[in-house]
């Protein structure tokens, strides 16, 4: 089984920057693609960005592209979430997500395994 950790939410001004960790253990992490998923209060979780096992091939929502950058470091069984220019409309928990496979995805059931997410807050 995989067990994933998320960290680096909080509160921050809109404008500003955060970066969220995963930390996955007891699985194949660096055979997995991973994946950053988001629930705002009242809405549906959506896709945010995913990566593939390598870290070579990327992929972002239309909301994010160009703000967020998504990375992983295999070695450490972690990836990485980093949000830059935030919007008061990204506030929301935010997920970890590893994948059944290799390639990245966007649709959650592609997606074997979760975190317990972690809250970010853009408000001034």
């Amino acid at each position: 089984q995989v067990q994933l950790v998320e960290s680096g939410g909080g509160l921050v001004q809109p404008g500003g920057s955060l970066r969220l960790s995963c930390v996955a253990s007891g699985g194949t992490f660096s055979t997995r693609a991973m994946g950053w998923f988001r629930q705002a209060p009242g809405k549906e979780r959506e896709f945010v960005s995913s990566i593939n096992s390598s870290g070579s091939t990327k992929l972002y929502a239309d909301s994010v592209r160009g703000r967020f950058t998504i990375s992983r470091d295999n070695v450490k069984n972690t990836v990485y979430l980093q949000m830059n220019s935030l919007k008061p409309e990204d506030t929301a928990v935010y997920y970890c997500a590893a994948a059944y496979g290799t390639s990245w995805a966007k649709l959650q059931n592609n997606y074997a395994y979760w975190g317990q997410g972690t809250q970010v807050t853009v408000s001034s």
